[in-house]
């Protein structure tokens, strides 16, 4: 491929792409130290519309806590949103806004994506005025966790194309002009590090959080520690060789399973389980309700027990 093809496919991707795309400005309210009355600071970040009837996908971070929250589409159009609702865990948000016929983006498979593959990350960057800004890259890394957290739970898009701040929420594109991540963070003491939600999650994510505005998940009811070297010592295990479990609600389904503190959780269904990665997405496989067999030890022995997994009781309602 020649500099020009190259070049006309960036542009063309860019136009099919960027009229969806919008600016997020949120709200909060707050009160200040020896002051009575309420304070509001703003925050500008980005969104992409994802369905023509007016939904758009945009970072939970971005929409947490707001009080207020402005959509200013391509067009120059501005309306009010209303979050529909939110995932910490994945930090996707749907919101809404009272219009129809809008133009919207062209889901891709971030399923197929390829580290080395070409990629543009699109957004408001800085809240710049004029239209969206466009950076170029390529996908550096896939299933990423997130610097400075002990999980992600769908594993990130590592990319090195320019993230900066106002860039959160915005489509990550790829050559065919088709979305495949949703650019979520950037590490600041690093260049050429940004990360985006791949878009096989943001889809599943969204779909369940316009239907029952927030998003269920099987819970044990357990607290662990992964087995690293001071841990495994202290308990005589093998490092990495589980999830030691620190505490057991009360009437949780681990608890009427006959797990206890001192565990140490080797298996979920058939997948091994050595983090806490690997826990939260081995239970990310089974409905609530369902019956899942889980594999521990307890004082050198292998056991194993099959947990009913039911929602957290603290976040089925109003929402999670």
């Amino acid at each position: 491929m020649s500099l020009t093809e190259l070049e006309t496919r960036i542009t063309s991707a860019v136009d099919s792409v960027a009229p969806a795309v919008a600016s997020v400005e949120s709200l909060r309210l707050g009160r200040r130290r020896g002051w009575g009355g309420p304070f509001g600071a703003q925050a500008q970040a980005s969104a992409f519309v994802i369905d023509p009837a007016g939904y758009l996908v945009t970072n939970q971070h971005v929409v947490d806590g707001a009080a207020q929250l402005r959509v200013q589409l391509a067009n120059g159009q501005e309306l009010a949103g209303e979050v529909v609702g939110g995932d910490p865990v994945t930090d996707v948000a749907l919101v809404k806004v009272d219009a129809v016929g809008l133009a919207s983006v062209r889901l891709g498979r971030s399923e197929d994506l390829r580290v080395g593959q070409i990629v543009l990350a699109i957004g408001n960057a800085l809240g710049l005025p004029g239209g969206p800004t466009v950076s170029t890259g390529v996908v550096s890394a896939l299933g990423r966790p997130l610097p400075g957290s002990d999980f992600v739970f769908e594993g990130l898009v590592q990319t090195d194309a320019a993230i900066n701040p106002g860039n959160s929420g915005g489509p990550l594109v790829d050559l065919s002009g088709s979305v495949v991540g949703v650019n979520t963070a950037m590490v600041p003491f690093a260049q050429g590090v940004g990360f985006a939600i791949p878009i096989h999650a943001v889809n599943r994510i969204a779909d369940e959080l316009r239907a029952k505005g927030r998003i269920v998940r099987p819970w044990m009811g357990i607290t662990v520690a992964e087995l690293r070297p001071e841990v495994a010592l202290r308990y005589g295990l093998e490092v990495g060789s589980g999830l030691l479990v620190g505490e057991v609600a009360p009437r949780s389904p681990a608890h009427k399973a006959g797990l206890k503190a001192g565990d140490v959780v080797t298996r979920v269904g058939p997948s091994e389980v050595r983090n806490v990665r690997d826990l939260v997405g081995a239970l990310s496989q089974y409905p609530v309700g369902t019956d899942v067999e889980v594999g521990y030890r307890r004082k050198g022995s292998a056991y194993s027990t099959n947990v009913p997994l039911q929602e957290n009781p603290e976040v089925a309602a109003p929402s999670e």
